[in-house]
């Protein structure tokens, strides 16, 4: 494919992509990191890559516009609401942490550990990196809706009683199992009347499990369909969707978004277990995405917060490419692009990545684990893996093997209309 004349790089660019492409590895997907502390930095997970399988249901049409895909196919509920239950009198509390990919995981673990219990769960703040950084729930997610959702599965309650000053810790792994609770939570509870759970992340693995038992119906609707964002927030992510929207009129209103933030791949090493690449930098996407069809004019988001020096060469490559800071409305950036705004920012990167109409991860974890499952549940199925390796093979081999295999823990939760 040539290389659009009004790139700076030029030949240039094109004969130092090919010399790298030629070194490279045949694996594209991220697997899954270990991860071993209760409260994590993305940074610290170690990546591996995985090809996914191409299928039928997976195959990109490229146009002269670029290689965009038509929405996936419709899905539908494969779970069913649980039936109401009793409630003990005992109370389940818990915190969220480290961003809004963390937040669905634990909110699932959670609800399913209340709803086996029986347990009251109180409201959880929302914690910040910094110690003493602590949000209520409603600055960033709809109170009511999320109380609404969980009507008859679990009684949630905005307060923890006055009268209870304590609560027996207990740490937990997150897709909690059954057995876990029966073995190690409900001794506790019982014992104990009141606990706090502390979500640890041993794996991001969001596969779809090989046997569903009685939870996975807590644990779908849970995260799938309790959190939703508050007002203001929503309104926030409306907007910059539109803006973006707007400034991609020579590819139909259609962008993509790339989870792309250098403090994170500036202590992270890139470097796999198995020796392999395991993270890419803004001219590494700019490149893959250049050579795989998308032309100059495509439209491209990236999650870091401000601009960054290593960016330029990403926007030498797609000129369109903009950071937050520049499409969010004016009147809103001292609330929500300052050094205490950080959940904010998350939760509008999270929601802005499950709703483009291509993502592409630079680095794995959970944020791509869940941000995908976001986005099958909704039929954004167009998830591009990076790679180094000879991107003239057909586009497809970079889909996502969330896509591919089928094999994401959304798929537990939605089949495809007509299948059992």
């Amino acid at each position: 494919m040539a290389i659009d004349p009004r790139q700076v790089l030029g030949g240039i660019l094109t004969f130092t992509m090919f010399a790298m492409l030629g070194n490279m590895v045949k694996r594209d997907h991220f697997d899954n990191p270990i991860i071993s502390q209760v409260r994590i930095t993305e940074f610290e997970a170690a990546v591996e890559f995985e090809k996914p399988e191409v299928t039928e249901q997976s195959k990109i049409s490229v146009s002269s516009k670029g290689p965009w895909l038509e929405m996936g196919n419709e899905l539908r509920q494969c779970w069913t609401r649980p039936d109401s239950i009793e409630h003990s009198k005992g109370f389940i509390t818990f915190s969220l942490t480290n961003g809004p990919e963390y937040h669905v995981s634990q909110i699932a673990d959670a609800v399913a550990i209340a709803r086996y219990l029986g347990a009251k769960l109180v409201l959880p703040d929302i914690r910040g990196s910094k110690i003493g950084d602590a949000r209520d729930f409603g600055e960033i997610y709809d109170v009511e809706k999320f109380v609404e959702s969980l009507n008859g599965v679990v009684k949630v309650v905005k307060e923890k009683p006055s009268e209870i000053s304590r609560f027996a810790v207990i740490r937990v792994p997150n897709m909690v199992t059954q057995d876990f609770i029966a073995e190690n939570i409900k001794p506790l509870f019982k014992a104990k009347g009141n606990i706090r759970l502390a979500t640890y992340f041993p794996s991001v693995d969001m596969k779809k499990k090989k046997e569903r038992n009685e939870l996975d119906s807590v644990s779908c609707l849970a995260m799938f369909g309790s959190l939703e964002l508050q007002p203001e927030v929503r309104e926030v992510v409306d907007s910059m969707v539109d803006k973006l929207r707007t400034l991609s009129r020579k590819s139909e209103g259609q962008f993509i978004a790339v989870d792309l933030r250098m403090e994170i791949l500036e202590k992270t090493n890139c470097q796999g277990l198995s020796g392999e690449k395991s993270c890419f930098y803004p001219q590494d996407i700019g490149m893959f995405l250049r050579k795989i069809g998308f032309n100059a004019d495509t439209t491209i988001y990236v999650t870091q917060r401000k601009w960054h020096k290593s960016l330029d060469g990403l926007k030498e490559i797609f000129p369109r490419t903009y950071t937050k800071d520049s499409i969010i409305p004016a009147e809103k950036k001292t609330k929500f692009l300052t050094s205490e705004s950080l959940e904010l920012e998350k939760a509008i990167d999270f929601h802005i990545c499950s709703e483009s109409d291509v993502f592409v991860p630079s680095i794995s974890g959970l944020f791509y684990a869940n941000v995908a499952g976001k986005r099958i549940a909704s039929g954004k199925t167009q998830i591009l893996v990076p790679t180094e390796r000879d991107t003239s093979s057909p586009t497809t081999n970079f889909i996502s093997s969330y896509i591919s295999k089928k094999d994401h823990f959304v798929h537990s939760c939605y089949c495809e209309v007509g299948a059992r």
